[in-house]
């Protein structure tokens, strides 16, 4: 991996984790399947949410938010940073979360540290503060897939280019914030109170999507709640408490996985199996290689039969 900040999946349990590796207690993420307020209600206590989306590379900045409006003043009473480097806004997205909700939630000492530390700070030098946190950055990049294949060149996005962004949205001194280290300032859409946030957050969220094409759906929205064993260890709730526990370890098995790199292991599998192959006999070889198109075009002849897309079949 590079030694800067790498990019990293939006993912609850990475979040999850990546949150607790920083010394955050008792917090968890959840991935929401449906944009509906009951449904985000059900998730209760509910901190924030973020959300990833495709950027508009070719947006120009204006003085005036699409949505809502810029709120200079709360930035000297919230934390707010400006973000000033490339693949680190999931993690400044969560911060923005966290740091603004000391009290409501254990964020730990070290993080604790540093909003303290940056609170005087303007948005810009926030920003810069948190990009060379040696603690944040190394907690970020352990959660980042392991690639044997890492780019460190850096050049400025077009117009033709997949770019996605994180922020995210919380209720803080009751009212609704948009916290985008992209903007200049905090945006504000209005009286939130803690308990309102569900209902105030998804109009929000549904006017941001509709200036997207209809057939756009690379969306993914995360929250941050309370972590549920904790409710359900005290009414006793063991199926409950199961479940959750064993979501818990299907996550580190999947975060384990993707500190690793298979591009050696995968290769010597390959090589182990040609050479078996080879001494079959001339022709094992080769018949094995038709014998295995013959199979994928079979199985997705019956993909389409069944109505299922067939695009992959020449990725």
């Amino acid at each position: 991996m590079s030694a800067g900040w790498n990019t990293i999946e939006s993912d609850a349990g990475v979040f999850t984790y990546l949150v607790e590796n920083l010394g955050v207690k008792d917090v968890q993420f959840e991935e929401m399947i449906a944009l509906d307020a009951e449904y985000l209600r059900q998730q209760s206590p509910v901190y924030g949410v973020i959300f990833l989306f495709k950027y508009p590379t070719g947006e120009k900045r204006t003085d005036v938010p699409e949505d809502g409006s810029f709120d200079s003043e709360a930035a000297e009473n919230l934390f707010f940073a400006a973000q000033t480097i490339q693949n680190a806004c999931g993690t400044q997205a969560l911060l923005s979360v966290l740091l603004n909700k000391d009290g409501p939630i254990e964020i730990g000492s070290q993080l604790r540290d540093f909003r303290d530390f940056t609170g005087a700070f303007p948005s810009e030098l926030r920003g810069e503060a948190l990009s060379n946190s040696e603690l944040i950055r190394e907690v970020h990049n352990s959660f980042a897939r392991s690639s044997p294949f890492i780019d460190e060149t850096q050049r400025t996005a077009t117009e033709d280019d997949d770019v996605y962004h994180f922020i995210a949205y919380t209720s803080i001194n009751d009212k609704l914030y948009e916290l985008d280290g992209l903007q200049p300032a905090p945006i504000s859409h209005g009286d939130c109170t803690f308990e309102e946030f569900p209902d105030k957050v998804i109009p929000v969220l549904q006017r941001r999507i509709e200036r997207y094409p209809s057939h756009e759906i690379r969306f993914n929205l995360l929250a941050m709640v309370q972590d549920p064993r904790i409710r359900a260890r005290e009414i006793g709730d063991q199926d409950r408490l199961y479940r959750e526990q064993q979501k818990r370890n299907a996550w580190q098995w999947e975060n384990a996985l993707r500190r690793h790199n298979f591009v050696g292991f995968v290769s010597e599998v390959l090589k182990g199996v040609v050479r078996s192959k080879l001494k079959e006999g001339p022709d094992a070889y080769d018949q094995w290689i038709e014998d295995s198109k013959s199979k994928t075009k079979a199985r997705m002849e019956e993909k389409s039969k069944k109505g299922a897309a067939v695009d992959e079949l020449d990725a």
